[in-house]
């Protein structure tokens, strides 16, 4: 995983707005506090946009898009979101880069573990794997916990 340090020097400041850009989506994705609401546009840092469109592409082309919505891996619970790491008073969250990512968090919360947690079930293998292959790690498979979300690792 990559430190603070590593990733202003790759990234720059968190909240830096100007690093900031939007990706269209390849699938609609819904709002996981308000599913009946869907977007096909997000924001990221721009550094990780073509890989992050390209893992939603390899996600879309293995599942189909009716799979995608069964299995939730269209609940999208955010990417750029400036603030601290839960319970630090110092550590930045990856999320104020815009390099990391959340999706279904009701049922991949925090504190959430294997085999409770949605996304370390088989059925999403392919899924993780997508993200891996693009250069992202999740603290799900890394950690057992906060199955939700994936980071940039590179």
């Amino acid at each position: 995983m990559l430190n603070d340090q590593q990733i202003i020097a790759k990234y720059g400041q968190p909240g830096d707005v100007h690093k900031i850009t939007r990706i269209e989506l390849p699938y609609p994705m819904r709002i996981a506090w308000k599913p009946e609401t869907s977007v096909k546009f997000i924001q990221c840092h721009d550094g990780i946009a073509v890989n992050l469109l390209l893992v939603f592409k390899d996600i879309l082309e293995h599942y189909g898009y009716e799979e995608v919505k069964r299995l939730g891996i269209d609940l999208f619970g955010g990417c750029v979101n400036v603030r601290l790491m839960r319970g630090s008073k110092t550590k930045w969250s990856r999320h104020s880069w815009g390099i990391a990512i959340d999706l279904d968090p009701a049922r991949n919360g925090l504190r959430v573990h294997k085999p409770v947690a949605q996304f370390s079930k088989p059925e999403y293998k392919e899924m993780i794997g997508a993200f891996y292959n693009y250069g992202f790690e999740g603290l799900g498979p890394e950690e057992d916990r906060d199955w939700m979300h994936f980071q940039i690792n590179s």
